[in-house]
């Protein structure tokens, strides 16, 4: 008799999730077998779920300086779609056609604590991985065509319905139409279809051609995560070592023999090359540490926090500290932090600054610090780097 090997029971694609576990299972099991590898419908993935800003607020947001934001129009007869950026005059809002429009605001979670507040659920995947809540709001028909993303990215329903289509086949065509504004696919035959409620969410990993259209009057949260591509790593190291290395570093050529053939680049030029050139394999863990801390939380910045104009005091500093004040990160301040032999390095917005390791995995997780001891004096200095360099600010609190 024959025996048989036995298989592993397919991945479901869709599950229901739950108060105690939005991802339908827990969180080790998701980055085991969906994270970066298949997509995933979590059902009632926020039971009850209300969204923490009301779409005429979103287009309040829309019509600020410095707010990234986009306006989408359809013609679905012509097949034409229309963008516009802001910011925006309220008048236009008034002007848009009864369906097939939709406006995307992006970063709203720096603009506003209730929206930020979401991201305590995403707390299984490191800070820094996170680039921001975007939010959509659309009406019927309303969307942005048939696209892929090239980072993960999870849709929660917020408002109304939207019918969410992908495609999971390896081998989907993922070619460009070369008529519209945007990266809209030219061939999307989607395997998968589904209509989402409000509190039901959708995780896409890279590469996954998708297509969302409301159902209705619908708002749609998509949180997206930071993947800076090979080229944006290279370019950035590139010029980080180029900062710091010495002119007299040049390439040479002791070996130099007679030439063979005028103008050649022959294999001995090539390999000198190579030794004149630093890669990332070749570099020690502190350079390419520190490197990699300054880029990533300087990537895709749409602003900066500013140093304050009046430096605050050691002595007004403690002074705060001690009457209770507690310390509020700058929304747009991204932080990270690398562990040293002693103490850490801790990077702001592509600022390095020597930290102890409890407090900078503290201003890493919190965007709000209440201190339930005196913060040591190297704690001090620290925070008194950051506060006037605009990263973070001195919220007033109750004296002990």
């Amino acid at each position: 008799m024959a025996i048989q090997t036995p298989t592993r029971k397919p991945l479901p694609i869709e599950v229901r999730g739950s108060a105690s576990q939005p991802l339908g299972m827990s969180a080790t099991q998701f980055l085991r077998d969906y994270w970066q590898k298949r997509p995933l419908l979590i059902r009632n993935a926020f039971p009850g779920f209300e969204p923490p800003i009301q779409p005429d607020d979103l287009a309040g947001l829309a019509c600020e300086e410095g707010v990234l934001s986009r306006l989408i129009v359809h013609d679905e007869k012509r097949d034409r779609w229309t963008v516009k950026t802001g910011p925006f005059d309220e008048a236009q809002f008034g002007k848009t056609p009864k369906r097939d429009w939709t406006l995307l605001v992006q970063d709203v979670d720096k603009w506003d604590t209730d929206v930020a507040a979401l991201l305590d659920t995403f707390a299984f995947l490191p800070t820094w991985r996170v680039d921001d809540i975007m939010i959509s709001y659309a009406e019927e028909g309303g969307g942005v065509g048939a696209h892929v993303d090239q980072y993960d990215v999870f849709l929660l329903q917020g408002l109304g319905q939207r019918h969410w289509a992908i495609s999971d086949d390896p081998d989907a065509p993922l070619d460009f139409r070369d008529d519209v504004e945007l990266k809209q696919l030219k061939t999307f035959e989607p395997t998968h279809e589904w209509l989402l409620e409000p509190g039901d969410m959708l995780y896409l990993p890279p590469g996954v051609p998708h297509d969302g259209v409301a159902i209705g009057n619908c708002m749609t949260l998509s949180v997206g995560m930071r993947a800076p591509s090979q080229a944006e790593l290279t370019g950035d190291l590139a010029d980080f070592l180029a900062e710091r290395m010495p002119d007299e570093l040049r390439y040479t050529d002791p070996d130099l023999t007679p030439a063979k053939r005028a103008g050649e680049i022959d294999a001995a030029a090539l390999n000198r090359v190579r030794q004149a050139l630093p890669f990332a394999a070749a570099l020690d863990r502190e350079l390419l540490a520190d490197w990699f801390g300054r880029f990533i939380t300087r990537y895709r910045n749409a602003q900066e926090p500013v140093a304050s104009p009046k430096p605050v005091t050691p002595a007004a500093l403690e002074k705060a500290l001690d009457g209770g004040a507690g310390i509020v990160r700058h929304p747009y301040a991204r932080i990270a932090w690398v562990r040293g032999r002693k103490d850490a390095t801790l990077y702001v917005s592509g600022h390095a600054y020597e930290c102890p390791v409890d407090l900078a995995e503290r201003l890493a997780g919190e965007r709000d610090i209440a201190f339930d001891r005196p913060p040591t004096a190297a704690e001090k200095a620290v925070l008194l780097a950051l506060v006037n360099d605009g990263m973070v600010a001195v919220r007033k609190g109750r004296r002990r």
